[in-house]
């Protein structure tokens, strides 16, 4: 008797336990920011990690527009950056934006690519707190000459043999 107590006592516990993790509002949105050094329009093998950039999450209401949350914060060497936010914004809209570039001669966004948008709800079926944004991203104002070869690499550049036309 003693022992299936106990046992009824643990699932208890565990149920209980797994209730609050299903209440916990907090979110983090991960992702990165990089200077395209090919002016590809997407990162490539020599894509440079943005360190330093200043990025911000705002979230919007649906209906009125009205901001109720303002969360920034700094990439690391690596461009990544990580942001805690608190609640549910299920009638919101949230994005992720490039505050400034790190990079001076990196300054121009990469077209789409200068705001990423995030869900931050967990009645989408997501069971993860974390959230992926998509990659924000800048063009050089100048290519690496390595740039062809690495466009070749992705069957994106060919070469034309003159002679044979």
């Amino acid at each position: 008797m003693a022992k299936s107590s106990q046992a009824l006592l643990i699932a208890a516990l565990f149920f209980f336990g797994l209730l609050g993790l299903a209440h916990c509002h907090d979110f983090v949105v991960e992702g990165r920011v990089y200077c395209d050094t090919c002016r590809a329009l997407f990162e490539t093998r020599v894509s440079k990690p943005m360190a330093d950039a200043p990025v911000r999450l705002t979230c919007r209401n649906r209906v009125n527009g009205t901001i109720s949350e303002t969360v920034e914060a700094v990439c690391d060497d690596l461009g990544t950056y990580k942001i805690t936010v608190d609640g549910e914004h299920e009638d919101d809209i949230c994005e992720m934006s490039v505050v400034k570039t790190s990079i001076t001669d990196c300054d121009e966004h990469v077209p789409g690519k200068d705001r990423a948008r995030v869900v931050l709800t967990h009645n989408n079926g997501v069971v993860s707190r974390t959230r992926y944004a998509s990659p924000l991203g800048f063009l050089a104002k100048k290519t690496l000459d390595v740039c062809p070869e690495v466009l070749k690499e992705l069957g994106l550049l060919t070469t034309v043999d003159l002679s044979t036309l």
